[in-house]
Protein backbone atom coordinates (compact mmCIF):
# COMPACT_ATOMS: atom_id res chain seq x y z
CA UNK A 1 0.00 0.00 0.00
CA UNK A 2 1.42 3.31 -0.86
CA UNK A 3 -0.03 6.30 0.74
CA UNK A 4 0.61 10.19 0.50
CA UNK A 5 -0.30 12.82 2.60
CA UNK A 6 -2.39 16.19 2.34
CA UNK A 7 -1.44 19.42 3.45
CA UNK A 8 -3.40 18.69 6.63
CA UNK A 9 -2.46 15.26 7.16
CA UNK A 10 -4.72 12.93 5.63
CA UNK A 11 -3.45 10.30 3.69
CA UNK A 12 -4.77 9.70 0.02
CA UNK A 13 -4.10 7.76 -2.49
CA UNK A 14 -5.21 4.87 -4.82
CA UNK A 15 -5.12 1.34 -3.19
CA UNK A 16 -4.69 -1.67 -5.08
CA UNK A 17 -6.16 -4.08 -2.56
CA UNK A 18 -5.10 -7.54 -3.72
CA UNK A 19 -1.34 -6.15 -3.58
CA UNK A 20 -2.53 -4.95 0.01
CA UNK A 21 -3.41 -8.13 1.21
CA UNK A 22 -0.37 -10.11 0.88
CA UNK A 23 1.20 -8.02 3.74
CA UNK A 24 -1.68 -9.46 6.05
CA UNK A 25 0.09 -12.70 6.26
CA UNK A 26 4.13 -12.42 5.74
CA UNK A 27 5.03 -15.42 3.35
CA UNK A 28 7.14 -16.98 6.41
CA UNK A 29 4.32 -16.79 8.83
CA UNK A 30 1.44 -17.72 6.53
CA UNK A 31 0.93 -21.31 7.99
CA UNK A 32 1.11 -20.60 11.64
CA UNK A 33 -1.32 -17.89 11.31
CA UNK A 34 -3.70 -20.31 9.11
CA UNK A 35 -3.74 -22.47 11.56
CA UNK A 36 -4.21 -19.48 14.64
CA UNK A 37 -7.32 -18.22 12.35
CA UNK A 38 -8.95 -21.65 11.83
CA UNK A 39 -8.64 -22.44 15.12
CA UNK A 40 -9.65 -19.38 17.42
CA UNK A 41 -11.84 -17.73 14.56
CA UNK A 42 -12.85 -14.20 13.93
CA UNK A 43 -15.52 -12.13 13.55
CA UNK A 44 -16.04 -11.92 9.94
CA UNK A 45 -18.51 -13.88 8.46
CA UNK A 46 -20.90 -15.80 10.48
CA UNK A 47 -22.19 -18.26 8.20
CA UNK A 48 -20.48 -21.05 5.84
CA UNK A 49 -19.71 -19.13 2.79
CA UNK A 50 -21.49 -20.65 -0.60
CA UNK A 51 -17.93 -20.00 -2.57
CA UNK A 52 -19.86 -18.07 -5.09
CA UNK A 53 -18.37 -14.26 -5.33
CA UNK A 54 -20.42 -11.57 -6.15
CA UNK A 55 -18.97 -7.98 -7.56
CA UNK A 56 -20.30 -5.03 -5.86
CA UNK A 57 -19.54 -0.92 -7.12
CA UNK A 58 -20.21 2.29 -5.31
CA UNK A 59 -19.62 6.26 -6.91
CA UNK A 60 -18.45 7.11 -3.76
CA UNK A 61 -18.10 5.10 0.07
CA UNK A 62 -17.89 7.42 3.01
CA UNK A 63 -17.26 5.55 6.26
CA UNK A 64 -16.98 6.10 10.06
CA UNK A 65 -14.94 4.19 12.03
CA UNK A 66 -13.08 1.56 10.04
CA UNK A 67 -10.99 -1.58 10.62
CA UNK A 68 -9.47 -4.18 7.89
CA UNK A 69 -7.86 -7.54 8.72
CA UNK A 70 -7.08 -10.69 7.00
CA UNK A 71 -9.26 -13.99 7.87
CA UNK A 72 -9.99 -17.61 7.11
CA UNK A 73 -13.30 -18.19 5.69
CA UNK A 74 -15.24 -21.78 5.37
CA UNK A 75 -17.55 -23.20 2.61
CA UNK A 76 -20.17 -25.24 3.73
CA UNK A 77 -18.93 -28.93 3.64
CA UNK A 78 -18.79 -30.53 0.68
CA UNK A 79 -19.55 -27.67 -1.48
CA UNK A 80 -19.42 -27.98 -5.16
CA UNK A 81 -17.49 -24.88 -5.32
CA UNK A 82 -14.69 -25.38 -3.32
CA UNK A 83 -12.23 -26.35 -6.58
CA UNK A 84 -8.98 -26.77 -4.90
CA UNK A 85 -9.34 -24.16 -2.03
CA UNK A 86 -10.41 -27.33 0.15
CA UNK A 87 -13.15 -25.19 1.25
CA UNK A 88 -11.47 -22.75 3.10
CA UNK A 89 -10.55 -18.85 1.58
CA UNK A 90 -8.20 -16.44 3.26
CA UNK A 91 -9.91 -13.15 2.92
CA UNK A 92 -9.92 -9.31 3.47
CA UNK A 93 -12.33 -8.15 6.24
CA UNK A 94 -13.47 -4.50 6.04
CA UNK A 95 -15.67 -3.15 8.39
CA UNK A 96 -16.89 0.13 8.73
CA UNK A 97 -19.32 1.36 11.73
CA UNK A 98 -21.38 3.68 9.80
CA UNK A 99 -21.42 3.58 5.76
CA UNK A 100 -22.82 5.18 3.17
CA UNK A 101 -22.49 4.37 -0.74
CA UNK A 102 -24.00 6.10 -3.60
CA UNK A 103 -24.85 4.51 -6.74
CA UNK A 104 -24.40 1.08 -5.04
CA UNK A 105 -24.22 -2.37 -7.66
CA UNK A 106 -24.33 -6.25 -6.84
CA UNK A 107 -24.18 -8.50 -9.31
CA UNK A 108 -23.93 -12.14 -8.92
CA UNK A 109 -23.23 -14.57 -12.37
CA UNK A 110 -25.99 -18.12 -12.11
CA UNK A 111 -25.19 -19.81 -14.66
CA UNK A 112 -25.12 -17.84 -17.83
CA UNK A 113 -26.92 -15.09 -16.55
CA UNK A 114 -26.87 -12.29 -13.71
CA UNK A 115 -28.68 -11.28 -10.85
CA UNK A 116 -28.31 -7.85 -10.78
CA UNK A 117 -29.23 -5.51 -7.43
CA UNK A 118 -29.00 -1.14 -7.84
CA UNK A 119 -30.23 0.99 -5.14
CA UNK A 120 -28.40 4.12 -3.23
CA UNK A 121 -29.17 7.05 -6.63
CA UNK A 122 -31.02 9.99 -6.93
CA UNK A 123 -29.33 11.23 -3.67
CA UNK A 124 -30.33 8.68 -1.12
CA UNK A 125 -27.08 6.82 -0.69
CA UNK A 126 -27.59 3.28 0.46
CA UNK A 127 -26.87 3.62 4.52
CA UNK A 128 -25.46 0.36 6.74
CA UNK A 129 -24.38 0.02 10.33
CA UNK A 130 -21.94 -2.71 11.27
CA UNK A 131 -21.07 -3.50 7.72
CA UNK A 132 -18.53 -6.38 7.29
CA UNK A 133 -17.54 -7.50 3.93
CA UNK A 134 -15.11 -10.50 3.76
CA UNK A 135 -13.18 -9.96 -0.48
CA UNK A 136 -10.55 -10.98 -2.04
CA UNK A 137 -10.02 -8.18 -4.69
CA UNK A 138 -11.14 -4.30 -3.52
CA UNK A 139 -9.80 -1.21 -5.63
CA UNK A 140 -10.94 1.88 -5.89
CA UNK A 141 -8.73 5.71 -4.58
CA UNK A 142 -8.91 5.92 -0.79
CA UNK A 143 -8.47 8.30 1.66
CA UNK A 144 -8.22 7.96 5.48
CA UNK A 145 -8.50 10.12 8.48
CA UNK A 146 -6.47 8.55 11.97
CA UNK A 147 -4.90 6.10 9.96
CA UNK A 148 -2.93 2.89 12.33
CA UNK A 149 -1.47 0.55 9.68
CA UNK A 150 0.53 -2.38 11.31
CA UNK A 151 -1.88 -2.95 14.61
CA UNK A 152 -2.41 -6.11 16.17
CA UNK A 153 -6.20 -7.12 14.64
CA UNK A 154 -6.82 -8.01 17.89
CA UNK A 155 -6.74 -4.81 19.50
CA UNK A 156 -8.81 -2.55 16.64
CA UNK A 157 -11.13 -0.65 18.31
CA UNK A 158 -13.16 1.65 15.51
CA UNK A 159 -16.17 -0.76 14.99
CA UNK A 160 -17.82 -2.13 18.17
CA UNK A 161 -17.53 -5.89 17.92
CA UNK A 162 -15.55 -6.94 15.56
CA UNK A 163 -11.96 -7.49 15.72
CA UNK A 164 -9.30 -10.33 14.45
CA UNK A 165 -7.30 -12.55 16.24
CA UNK A 166 -3.80 -11.71 17.93
CA UNK A 167 -0.76 -11.77 16.17
CA UNK A 168 -2.72 -10.74 12.77
CA UNK A 169 -1.76 -7.51 10.93
CA UNK A 170 -4.66 -5.33 11.33
CA UNK A 171 -5.36 -1.88 10.29
CA UNK A 172 -8.13 1.22 11.32
CA UNK A 173 -9.10 4.66 10.58
CA UNK A 174 -11.38 7.17 11.98
CA UNK A 175 -12.77 7.92 8.63
CA UNK A 176 -12.69 6.09 4.99
CA UNK A 177 -13.62 7.51 1.92
CA UNK A 178 -13.21 5.54 -1.66
CA UNK A 179 -14.08 6.48 -4.71
CA UNK A 180 -15.01 4.32 -7.66
CA UNK A 181 -15.14 1.19 -5.56
CA UNK A 182 -14.55 -2.47 -6.48
CA UNK A 183 -15.23 -5.47 -4.31
CA UNK A 184 -14.97 -8.91 -5.52
CA UNK A 185 -16.65 -10.52 -2.26
CA UNK A 186 -18.14 -13.84 -1.07
CA UNK A 187 -20.05 -12.55 2.19
CA UNK A 188 -21.59 -9.16 3.46
CA UNK A 189 -23.19 -8.85 6.88
CA UNK A 190 -24.51 -5.47 8.34
CA UNK A 191 -26.65 -4.47 11.58
CA UNK A 192 -28.69 -2.60 9.70
CA UNK A 193 -28.59 -1.94 5.67
CA UNK A 194 -31.41 0.68 4.09
CA UNK A 195 -31.42 0.48 0.39
CA UNK A 196 -33.44 3.45 -1.41
CA UNK A 197 -34.94 2.77 -4.57
CA UNK A 198 -33.77 -1.24 -4.58
CA UNK A 199 -34.00 -2.64 -8.29
CA UNK A 200 -33.48 -6.49 -8.76
CA UNK A 201 -33.50 -8.16 -12.11
CA UNK A 202 -31.76 -10.57 -14.01
CA UNK A 203 -29.73 -8.62 -16.48
CA UNK A 204 -27.13 -9.42 -19.28
CA UNK A 205 -24.41 -7.70 -17.88
CA UNK A 206 -22.79 -7.62 -14.19
CA UNK A 207 -21.76 -4.36 -12.25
Amino acid sequence: MSSEYTSTGTPYGKVRWRRFAATFLGAGAVGAALVALTAQGVLAAQFSLSGIPFTVTADRLDGTGFAQFATLDHMAPGSPNEGDTGGQLVLIVSAIDQAKLTNLCQSIEMGGIVLKLTAGDEGRPVAARTLVVDSDVISGDASFEKINIGQDASTLDTVPGVRGNIGVFGQQADKVTIVNLRQHNYATTAATFSLPHLRMQFASEGC
